[in-house]
This record gives C-alpha cells, structure tokens and sequence, in this order.
C-alpha cells in the first residue's frame, strides 16, 4: 500500500488520550513547520495558530468548555498539546502587503512584479469582503487547508488527532483576547497518543463512501 494511503488509513480522531505521553520538541517543530508551509489563497496565510503546550495554558482552554461542548473538555487536559486555528475576519490590503514583502524578500517574487501581485492577489480577497471589511468565510476556508495539512503531517508522525470544532468561540476569544489580538478561533486540534484500551474509537475500520459515489472521471 501506498504510504500516503497508509498515512490516512492510520488516521483517526482520537477519543482517550494517554495524558503520560507526549509529543516531543523535535516533531513538534516538524508539526509547525508543516503547518506554516500550507497552501493559502494568493498565499495570503490569514491564520494565526496558539500551541498549548504548559498546564497553565492547557487549562485556560479547559476552562472555556463552562458553557458548552463538555464532551471535548478533557481532551484539554489530557492531551499532549492543542493547537487553536484561528483565522482573520477582516483581513485588509496593507496586511497582505507584508506577505508580499515575505515574497520578495524571500526570492520567490521578482521585485517588479510587487505592485502586480499585490493589486491583483488582493482582488480575490475582495471579492469575498462585505462592507463592512468583513471576509472571515474565505480566511476561514484558508485556515482549514492548514488544518487537513496538520492532520496529515500527525498521521505521518504517528501521532494521534482530535479536530473540534466543538469548541466555544465566545469564550475562547474571551480567554485568548490579548493572544489572538483579533483573530477568531472556531475549531482546535488535540494532539497526542491514545489510551487504546479505552478509547472505542481505536482499531476500528475506516467507514467512507465508495470512490465511484463521489469521483466522476470525464
């Protein structure tokens, strides 16, 4: 079998972690650069990620399950780390302008064709941007390509993975203002090893729609 179907067929969201295991320093720094090397519309990259790695942080995300979805609380806890994805509402011009710089400092954009990427690369943007200035349904789109890139680089990793977007954004941006400055955070990524002897979801086959109910080759 191929390693990327491998990958997948590894793959599976987590329902008990083993809170004595974790992740360590050197795959972590694997998992984050994965994660800022995601694609993005016009490379635009209108996310901002918060890793939780000390007990502090992990329970100031504990906490934000007060109201709703308790049934992903423990994962705060017990979980190696969690990543919170959080995405731009209102991403503008003069934000993009800095990727751009990142563009041509990096080499990757010729310095002539500065004002021809940002004028043009912005238009997508726009056409997604109310009147308000607000565009989070496309930011938000961006941010989940890191989140399928961060689910593959964990099963590549060999280690497990929760999304949940089971998560309280009220109260999350309450807890996180002065880190997401902004930013909103809808959908969080546990991170670690399962307890497998109790966790019901370990082992069990994958359950997906044939290929020919969903792929049609013209």
């Amino acid at each position: 079998m191929n390693q990327i179907i491998k990958d997948l067929h590894f793959r599976y969201t987590v329902k008990q972690y083993d809170s004595s295991k974790r992740i360590t320093l050197d795959k972590i720094e694997i998992i984050k650069e994965a994660i800022r090397m995601s694609a993005s519309s016009i490379n635009s990259q209108p996310w901002k990620f918060l890793l939780l790695e000390s007990d502090e942080a992990k329970q100031r995300f504990h906490n934000t399950f007060a109201i709703k979805y308790q049934f992903n609380q423990h994962h705060a806890l017990e979980a190696s780390h969690v990543i919170l994805f959080a995405y731009n509402p209102k991403f503008t011009k003069e934000q993009y302008a800095h990727c751009v710089d990142v563009e041509v400092d990096s080499g990757h954009l010729p310095e002539d064709m500065y004002d021809n990427m940002l004028n043009g690369g912005f238009s997508f943007a726009e056409v997604n941007t109310d009147d308000a200035g607000y565009n989070g349904n496309w930011t938000k789109a961006q941010m989940y390509l890191a989140l399928g890139n961060a689910l593959h680089t964990l099963a590549r990793l060999g280690i497990g993975s929760t999304p949940m977007e089971g998560v309280d954004t009220a109260l999350i941006g309450q807890e996180f203002e002065e880190e997401l400055d902004g930013f909103v955070c809808e959908v969080a990524l546990a991170m670690g090893y399962p307890k497998e002897d109790e966790d019901y979801n370990f082992g069990l086959p994958k359950a997906r729609l044939p290929i020919d109910e969903i792929f049609k080759t013209l």
